[in-house]
């Protein structure tokens, strides 16, 4: 129980997430329903924290002494010899562990955001080789984050101290989303720049990649790097929205608990989307001005750019000359190159030309867009599909009879194309009694747009899986779409784990039911 000691956020998170796994794990291979519980989840998140050097963090009286060995709510001195624990019914147990978890993990992150601070930001040598716009574009506004969780933290402290049994914390959450929390938007919106200044530093200031390396050797970084550290507040607001829904599962229906809850997470669920369309709008728009320069319009041209419109995949396919139904053509010219630009609403068909330059000679809405799988058509035909432009550029329909490399960017193309045809299973929005699902077990950064980025025990409802090991998956707590390696998950085989994923999902999504509609104008899908 004292393994959480003293960890810091990073370390935290990681360790709290791979109990989670495990614990799924054990889930998973249990057949008999009553020897496990489903919904049961080994609490993760609740470390008692030590103070950080030159400013001690807020301190929750409760975990004030740093030789203590509990990391469970449980397991607090005054828990155990207050007797609650053999007055209170299982599932509020569960609930006060999930409460607490949301607590200590704040303190953990409150700790790795302080030395952040301190061991970096503030260090003389470092100052002195920075100019104030590099530090400005490194640090953001990381001090009005941390200010923004001390605050937070100072309120949670006061609650957990009211009373032994933790009435609630949604309602905290709540309140500090709904006031504080946009310095995560400004924070996290600055990532992309923040990137690129970090590698310019290091690859332009030999004396500023000496101090970095020095102090990430310092104890006190528990060999964590500089980078990691600055990734901090993206991490723990998406996180927090998982805190808040690990209490939503606990709470009884229906009850004043579930209702905080619902509205604490549709707050920080507006606050994350917000952080991630920041993140990406700045990336989108330097994109289409690249891709615009690229291309030549043999046909009428296109306006590329718009605020609205960014690239979803792009690539090279085979295009097939000749009818469709010809089995003579089957000679090394049966095929020719072509390149797709494909954006949210618009797909432009082109060829390649020298310059690195593409040539456009047809193209239709995105919503204009069908297509066809052609399956036991030998091999030469192997990876074909056909795609139909109900409406090209000529205000005509056309048909593309297109090759791809292998069955995995076959499918990827086919799903990008069409993304309201029918995949191999169906939805998370089907409400579908039963699909199947994956953990993640290895984290996974998107390298295409068609792709999803993969924490840690993540759960993933399976739409589509390919022979050479793909699938296309949506994520449950967020119903982000995307494809991903297979290798990077664990499938979930027992079929009441499953039902149970889906049905916390459903009680988490459920702003459009009935439970909901005293939020108003509030709840927005």
């Amino acid at each position: 129980l004292c393994s959480f000691l003293g960890l810091l956020y990073q370390e935290y998170r990681d360790k709290s997430t791979r109990e989670e796994i495990e614990t799924r794990r054990l889930q998973d291979s249990q057949t008999d329903p009553e020897e496990t519980s489903p919904s049961e989840e080994t609490p993760s998140e609740a470390e008692p924290t030590s103070t950080v050097e030159n400013k001690a963090p807020p301190q929750i009286n409760l975990l004030r002494n740093s030789n203590s060995r509990f990391n469970l709510w449980q397991d607090l001195p005054e828990v155990q010899s207050s007797g609650v624990l053999s007055i209170l019914q299982p599932d509020e147990i569960k609930l006060q562990e999930a409460m607490f978890e949301l607590v200590t993990s704040e303190a953990s992150y409150y700790k790795s955001l302080s030395l952040l601070v301190s061991h970096f930001m503030e260090n003389e040598r470092l100052k002195k080789i920075l100019h104030q716009s590099e530090a400005h574009i490194l640090f953001s506004n990381v001090l009005d984050v941390m200010a923004v969780s001390e605050r937070f933290l100072l309120d949670l402290e006061q609650r957990v101290e009211e009373n032994i049994v933790i009435s609630d914390v949604c309602d905290i959450v709540y309140q500090h989303t709904v006031n504080h929390f946009s310095v995560y938007i400004t924070y996290v919106s600055n990532q992309t720049y923040q990137e690129r200044a970090y590698k310019q530093l290091l690859q332009d200031k030999p004396a500023f990649r000496e101090v970095i390396s020095q102090l990430e050797l310092d104890p006190k970084c528990k060999g964590l790097s500089f980078s990691s550290f600055l990734i901090l507040p993206f991490q723990r607001i998406t996180r927090l929205k998982l805190l808040v829904q690990n209490i939503l599962k606990k709470v009884e229906e229906k009850s004043d608990r579930e209702s905080t809850a619902l509205d604490a997470h549709k707050e920080l669920e507006t606050v994350v989307k917000a952080c991630n369309e920041g993140v990406r709008k700045m990336s989108r728009t330097e994109q289409m001005i690249s891709i615009q320069k690229k291309l030549e319009f043999k046909i009428k041209s296109v306006p590329i750019i718009s605020h609205s419109r960014w690239l979803l995949k792009q690539g090279e396919l085979q295009q097939m000359n000749g009818p469709k139904t010809s089995r003579t053509l089957r000679t090394k010219k049966l095929f020719r190159e072509i390149y797709l630009f494909l954006f949210n609403d618009l797909l432009v068909i082109c060829r390649q030309i020298p310059g690195d330059k593409y040539q456009v000679f047809d193209s239709a809405p995105r919503g204009l867009l069908r297509v066809e799988e052609l399956e036991d058509q030998g091999q030469s035909l192997a990876n074909v599909f056909i795609l139909r432009l109900l409406e090209n550029a000529d205000d005509r329909e056309a048909s593309y009879m297109l090759k791809a490399s292998s069955q995995s960017e076959m499918k990827r193309w086919m799903i990008s194309l069409a993304p309201n045809r029918r995949t191999k299973f169906v939805s998370f929005t089907s409400r579908l009694v039963d699909c199947p699902q994956i953990q993640c077990v290895h984290p996974y950064v998107a390298q295409q747009p068609d792709e999803l980025s993969l924490e840690l025990a993540d759960v993933l409802n399976i739409l589509d899986k390919t022979d050479d090991g793909w699938i296309f998956g949506e994520r449950l707590h967020d119903q982000e779409r995307g494809w991903f390696p297979s290798s990077m998950g664990e499938e979930i085989l027992n079929p009441k784990i499953r039902a149970q994923n889906l049905k916390e999902c459903f009680r988490v999504h459920k702003s459009d039911d009935s439970q909901r509609r005293k939020l108003g104008s509030r709840n927005r899908q």
